[in-house]
């Protein structure tokens, strides 16, 4: 990178992992020297973005294609830490970015989120598998069909970077946990929750009971939001200080996990708080029906996806330097407050 200024573009900033990228960009040591834009569809977040915390906010969403080559194409590092499986937002991403490249002779950056969804199975909670991805092991990642969840997009990224005009990282993080917080959740700008749990959480609250999918013996990593956001920065710091130190392309796969939980280890943490709060009688989970999935997760499919196997460990994220500090313990112990949020939201409405 250069000694002068950086232009920065991310998607996602008003998101619950976006938010946190962006409020460690505006703390970051060098953030004097970041030119940063995001792109939201709020023009009141967008004001807001502007105004409190110096973001060049441009208004917009992920279908407007041509803003979205042309915003790209005006900057050096771009985190895409929205839509993971949106595959015509990358492409005019990509489309940019090979503009700048052809233009300026820049070599851009591209830090993805993908997700840990690219290794599931269909275990429907039935069965635990033995199959551990590293994200050091290219030859693995490189074995899951294109068919998979994430995988179109990320190929799509992996053949660019092979094409030479970029560079690109590709995030997966697992099941995210943790009430996030700050200046952008403070002042109403970013989502402050999570999607896997709280989706449990609000079906368990519906139906009195908490559910799985299943048995609940499928097995997924966890991370916390706040060791997550932290790898961006330790990735991008990689990158500024020592690019041909930093795994890109094919060996630019980052998994973000510290530990590993069942379903039903979810499943239960849920029921605990339901009966501690006055909700259930029981603490025991039970399984979803078929009726109920489609309920609580609008289609069968979607609900099962809280029963499949997820297995991996960040070999690659913690060789760069990423130290996350939270464990399965406290994802647990993060469970009943997201409850009691979830209730008087409920409770409320």
């Amino acid at each position: 990178m250069s000694s002068g200024t950086t232009s920065i573009f991310i998607l996602g900033a008003t998101g619950y992992i976006g938010g946190q990228v962006v409020q460690r960009l505006l703390a970051h040591p060098s953030a004097s020297t970041f030119e940063i834009t995001a792109l939201v569809r709020s023009p009141e977040k967008a004001t807001l973005l502007e105004s409190k915390f110096g973001v060049k906010a441009v208004v917009g969403h992920h279908g407007e294609l041509e803003k979205l080559e042309q915003l790209a194409s005006e900057a050096h590092v771009v985190f895409s830490v929205a839509d993971a499986d949106y595959l015509p937002a990358m492409q005019a991403i990509l489309a940019g970015l090979r503009k700048r490249h052809a233009t300026l002779g820049d070599l851009p950056i591209l830090i993805h989120t993908s997700g840990t969804g690219v290794l599931t199975d269909d275990a429907r909670g039935m069965y635990a598998t033995d199959t551990i991805y590293s994200d050091m092991n290219v030859e693995q990642i490189e074995s899951l069909p294109p068919t998979a969840l994430h995988r179109n997009v990320d190929l799509e990224i992996v053949s660019a970077d092979k094409q030479g005009y970029l560079r690109s990282y590709i995030i997966l993080p697992s099941t995210i946990y943790g009430l996030a917080t700050g200046p952008l959740v403070e002042a109403g700008v970013a989502n402050p929750h999570s999607i896997q749990i709280p989706y449990l959480i609000k079906a368990s609250l519906q139906r009195k009971r908490a559910g799985i999918v299943g048995a609940g013996k499928a097995i997924w990593p966890d991370v916390h939001i706040d060791d997550v956001a932290d790898l961006y920065i330790v990735l991008f710091d990689g990158i500024t200080k020592n690019p041909d130190a930093i795994g890109h392309g094919r060996e630019g796969y980052y998994f973000g996990e510290n530990g590993e939980h069942t379903w039903m280890d979810i499943g239960k943490a849920i029921g605990r708080a339901l009966v501690e709060l006055g909700v259930s009688e029981s603490d025991e989970p039970t399984a979803f029906s078929r009726e109920e999935l489609i309920k609580y997760f609008t289609s069968e499919a979607m609900g099962n996806y809280s029963g499949t196997n997820s297995r991996c460990r960040a070999d690659r994220s913690r060789s760069i330097g990423w130290k996350p500090k939270y464990t399965t313990a406290d994802m647990l112990a993060s469970i009943k407050p997201e409850v009691e949020i979830f209730l008087k939201k409920s409770q409320s409405a």
